[in-house]
């Protein structure tokens, strides 16, 4: 199987580091192949712009978006690893998916029905934030992040997601709680 990591954080030593290594460590050891696109790393630029949208029109778009294309029509699964900022993805992953999540690739409109083309690809997504779990439930804020997320994004693209796993008090977490979300990660993975 083909995995590939989407990976959004500029700091090597985040929590978000330690769950994308932790996860690529779990699916190599599963016997399967991973690819990891760390979006600060190569320098994506997150911006559409004008000429973007132009081309994504004509169904065309730039070298750099698509080899992005390729490396999830390649994958089995692909794993979405980023922080909550501000309620939201940080804006280079928005631009990733921006870019990236074209109009003919990752979906299209058939007589007015959309089409997720992703169909058959599993999708995980591994989120950080700073508030505790039970902040999050009080205010309704996890239900809104997969409402808009899982929903709004990888299912309307035609992903099926297989776990969404938001690891609270990040800027908090000691060693103990990393080598529980460890497990975690490695337990999301256990079915594929």
């Amino acid at each position: 199987m083909k995995h590939l990591i989407v990976y959004a954080h500029p700091n090597t030593s985040s929590a978000n580091h330690h769950l994308k290594e932790t996860a690529a460590a779990a699916i190599r050891r599963a016997g399967h192949e991973v690819e990891i696109r760390d979006l600060y790393a190569i320098g994506f630029d997150p911006v559409l712009s004008l000429q973007d949208m132009q081309g994504q029109m004509k169904g065309e778009n730039e070298e750099n978006i698509v080899r992005e294309q390729e490396y999830i029509r390649r994958a089995d699964a692909v794993t979405f690893i980023y922080p909550v900022w501000w309620t939201g993805m940080p804006a280079i992953m928005k631009g990733y998916v921006d870019r990236v999540m074209t109009y003919g690739f990752a979906y299209r409109y058939d007589q007015g029905v959309q089409q997720g083309l992703l169909r058959g690809k599993a999708a995980y997504i591994f989120n950080t934030h700073g508030k505790s779990h039970e902040e999050y439930r009080a205010s309704g804020m996890d239900n809104a992040l997969r409402l808009t997320s899982d929903a709004g994004i990888y299912r309307y693209c035609g992903f099926d997601v297989k776990q969404h796993l938001f690891f609270d008090r990040a800027d908090r977490a000691t060693a103990e709680v990393l080598a529980v979300w460890a497990r975690d990660v490695e337990a999301a993975y256990s079915a594929c």
